[in-house]
């Protein structure tokens, strides 16, 4: 090996262990390890070589990637995906099989041809909507939820990033381009195999778990918020609110602190008591008493505290989880001051399987934690805009266009079209470009804003995507990927294990660390491992595309998993029991029908 290729392996073996270990977040890890290839001199900034690596960000499955992202928030603006799910709700009545079934064919459906993270964010609030209703155990359905849309995306090359990347990069290398629905076959497959496992073996595998908003009566709250100032000549002026006996009632609690219509904005117990002070109080009626004047109960308290009521009002719960771009995330509660910013609670939190109502306010939040929120309904409302919370109390109706509707629906149906029809009728037009016409339209006939649209865009996935491609092409460029490939030449004579062999470790690695970067990473190996072997590279690249979409066994591999982790109330280990099996079935089936669409 040379000194470039054992740099390099020792640079995979650092990125695998950073993604694994969230050292840093996943596209800081990938555009550093970009800027190591080029310090080290495996790649080049300099125009015109074959080893530039700028050169990957004109590489089109990213781009093709934030197109469909702004498709898919088009298609949420103009209140299409929020009308499937109120149909949805409609159409399963009392049936728990029902349910289930209609979920997971309906979400599967979808994920073909949508990106599938919006498609649960909607799903998610309406499946535990349901389910308190109608009293279901809502782990019944998180993770069927979850495993449809990871199913459904291997349906079409748009159905998921893996697909676009591991496909453009075939491209790249001199393969024909992957038509839309070119993978269709094998994907029906793993759609079928999923609902027959899921409504049979695996319903049966799937835990009983308690959601945190059970822990609580997420009904009518028996608590109130009221809101009342600190008169003129009140004891409490001039005193700090942890000196103060408001502070000693065990079941009152002061929620925010208002001057001048401001929120105070210091450590609660510092804060020093001023005239015209508001204060915001929750507690049950009895504690509430003592401090305002609410219609049919006798004033107590209000004297001795110098404090006036102005409003009461009763408090809800609700429950929202962190997004992966949450600006709380690594922070705490502690830190935020979260309950003197938001004017609301929090009780309790979720995460990794463990629901925790004590001590948490000192923790870091991470993606993925489901929060038990309490306060009043508006600044509730307030909260889940802000969009560091994904709501799970109730879906989220944002100001739809539903005038533009059709457009965006058009949009999707154009680009599928031009897609699937492009090279029978002649007209060899790239994917990418279909996709920034059609994110162009959504946006110029008011779908979508561009605001809007550069939000929807994961970038953080995008530039993971970028650095990735970069890391790939210096193994190419290196020579070690055909290192690597020349490695199996003993195997020459049986294709079929090595493939078998390439979808396994694509599955096992993608359980670890992000789906897009095993796609990013695997593809030119498995190109050079065909052209070793002297056989067809496209079933390896197909191999690589549904392996690194096979994420059943864990929450952390797939971010649809990490979402109804938290909000199912799973444990790590309900994902190994319930998808190890799926899991193992998928790459038995994977091995032995891909040589068969597409020979060697």
């Amino acid at each position: 090996m040379s000194a470039d290729q054992i740099f390099l392996s020792i640079l995979i073996v650092v990125v695998f262990a950073a993604f694994v270990k969230e050292w840093v977040s996943a596209e800081l890890v990938a555009i550093g390890a970009m800027l190591s290839c080029v310090l080290f001199g495996v790649l080049s900034m300099k125009g015109g070589e074959s080893n530039n690596a700028l050169s990957v960000f004109s590489n089109p499955a990213p781009i093709t990637v934030a197109c469909m992202f702004i498709l898919s928030a088009a298609l949420e603006r103009t209140g299409v995906i929020d009308k499937l799910g109120v149909w949805f709700e409609k159409l399963v009545g009392t049936s728990p099989m029902k349910m289930l079934a209609s979920l997971i064919i309906i979400v599967a459906l979808l994920s073909g041809f949508v990106n599938n993270t919006p498609v649960v964010v909607v799903f998610m609030p309406i499946v535990l909507a349901i389910c308190r209703k109608q009293n279901f155990k809502a782990s019944k359905y998180l993770i069927p939820l979850s495993y449809a849309a990871i199913a459904g995306g291997t349906m079409t090359i748009i159905g998921t990033s893996t697909n676009l990347i591991a496909s453009g990069i075939a491209f790249e290398k001199g393969m024909e381009q992957f038509s839309m629905f070119e993978i269709m076959p094998l994907g029906l497959v793993f759609v079928a195999v999923t609902f027959v496992y899921l409504m049979t073996i695996g319903r049966k595998l799937l835990p009983d778990r308690v959601t945190l908003a059970a822990l609580i009566d997420s009904g009518a709250s028996k608590d109130f918020i009221t809101h009342a100032f600190v008169k003129g000549g009140s004891p409490l002026i001039g005193v700090c609110y942890g000196d103060t006996e408001i502070s000693k009632h065990k079941k009152l609690r002061v929620i925010e602190v208002l001057r001048d219509s401001r929120r105070v904005r210091d450590e609660l117990p510092t804060i020093e008591f001023q005239e015209g002070d508001e204060i915001v109080f929750k507690g049950d009626l009895n504690a509430v008493m003592n401090v305002s004047n609410t219609e049919g109960i006798d004033v107590l308290g209000n004297e001795k505290f110098g404090l006036k009521e102005i409003r009461t009002e009763s408090a809800v719960l609700m429950e929202g989880i962190l997004g992966p771009d949450s600006s709380l995330a690594g922070k705490s509660l502690k830190q935020l001051n979260f309950r003197q910013k938001f004017g609301v609670l929090i009780l309790a939190v979720h995460r990794r399987g463990k629901n925790l109502r004590d001590r948490f306010e000192d923790e870091q939040l991470e993606f993925g934690d489901t929060l038990l929120v309490q306060g009043p309904r508006q600044k509730m409302r307030r909260l889940f805009e802000e969009k560091d919370f994904i709501n799970l109390s109730e879906p989220q109706h944002v100001e739809e266009r539903n005038n533009k509707a059709p457009i965006a629906i058009g949009a999707l149906v154009l680009f599928m079209l031009i897609g699937a029809l492009g090279k029978p009728m002649g007209l060899d037009i790239p994917v990418v470009q279909t996709a920034l016409f059609c994110a162009l339209m959504v946006m110029v006939t008011g779908c979508i804003n561009p605001q809007e649209a550069y939000k929807a865009i994961e970038w953080k996935v995008v530039f993971m995507i970028f650095g990735m491609l970069a890391v790939g092409l210096a193994m190419t460029e290196s020579g070690l990927a055909l290192l690597i490939g020349s490695s199996v030449e003993g195997f020459r004579e049986n294709p079929q294990l090595v493939l078998c062999l390439v979808y396994l470790v694509a599955a096992v690695m993608t359980e670890l660390i992000s789906n897009n970067a095993v796609a990013a990473l695997l593809t030119p190996i498995a190109i050079s491992v065909a052209l070793s072997m002297g056989v067809d590279a496209r079933p390896f690249v197909v191999a690589v595309m549904f392996g690194s979409s096979a994420s059943f066994s864990t929450p952390i591999g797939y971010q649809t998993n990490t979402f109804v982790y938290g909000a199912g109330g799973y444990k790590f280990g309900d994902f190994f029991k319930a998808g190890f099996p799926l899991a193992v079935i998928m790459w038995l089936i994977a091995s032995f029908l891909i040589p068969l669409i597409w020979p060697f």
